[in-house]
């Protein structure tokens, strides 16, 4: 998936300025496509230069001004083949399982030091994929409203349970995540007789 088709979907709630575009990318689409803004404005701009997107000068502070960006028809075209194509499955290449197949060359509490950074960084994931989640089912989460806001009550349903499907395959990959790590514990202490402190 090319950040393009991210920066669309986002659009596709309403217009929105590059610094909003950045807030609400952390606040929606990150959770399954990463980017930063060093690669963002980037693409907005070239997003802009193909048809897709074009800008209006808005106010902003006292004097000055900023562009908002606005999906074309072009742009919406696009993103409709893209979501009409067939995915390609894509290899994984995840440094926690390459060290995990390798951990017979780190010390035990190096292990455990490591599996316990994996587990609190899923287990705040968790939490906000579950707040997230929520958010969509009761039609708060902000990104979402703006959208809902231009369709009928047929198009606002599919949108929203199309985006809890999304966020239960994100909330069962983190807990996933969290049992795999639970395992990793419990197979260091087999295997080396130490216990949690």
């Amino acid at each position: 998936m090319s950040l393009r088709y991210a920066l669309t979907a986002l659009l596709t709630g309403r217009p929105m300025t590059g610094y909003d575009i950045s807030k609400s990318f952390s606040r929606s689409v990150a959770h399954v496509w990463h980017a930063p803004d060093s690669q963002i404005y980037p693409e907005l701009n070239r997003m802009e230069r193909d048809g897709l997107l074009t800008s209006v000068e808005v106010p902003w502070g006292k004097k000055g001004t900023k562009k908002e960006y606005h999906v074309t028809a072009a742009g919406l075209a696009d993103f409709r083949a893209w979501m009409s194509s067939p995915l390609t499955p894509q290899r994984q290449r995840d440094p926690a399982f390459l060290k995990a197949a390798y951990f017979d060359f780190a010390d035990p509490a190096s292990v455990r030091e490591q599996l316990a950074q994996q587990q609190a960084y899923w287990q705040e994931q968790l939490s906000m994929l579950e707040g997230t989640r929520a958010a969509l089912v009761d039609r708060t989460h902000p990104t979402l409203a703006a959208r809902l806001a231009k369709l009928t009550e047929r198009e606002a349903e599919l949108a929203v349970r199309y985006k809890v499907y999304a966020y239960d395959g994100l909330i069962a990959r983190a807990r996933t995540e969290l049992a795999w790590i639970a395992d990793g514990f419990a197979l260091v202490d087999e295997l080396h007789g130490l216990r949690p402190e």
